[in-house]
């Protein structure tokens, strides 16, 4: 895999991780018993905007690119 497509694909799963954890500690609060707060984390998984991440991928990647090296 080419460097490009591994940060795409870090990327998504780290997005991805995120609206797990998210819907996980939501559900929980919620009162969900563990088998329900896991079914809304996966849940959140799968409602993940794929568009949307991408587009806030390609933002991060257009500011490194725009930042001096001795800025990062």
């Amino acid at each position: 895999m080419k460097t490009d497509e591994l940060t795409i694909a870090a990327g998504v799963r780290d997005a991805c991780i995120e609206a797990a954890l998210a819907g996980y500690k939501d559900a929980s609060i919620s009162g969900l018993c563990g088998e329900g707060a896991l079914e809304v984390a996966i849940s959140a998984m799968r409602r993940l905007d794929l568009n949307e991440t991408l587009e806030s991928l390609a933002k991060v990647d257009e500011q490194t690119e725009r930042t001096p090296a001795s800025q990062r």
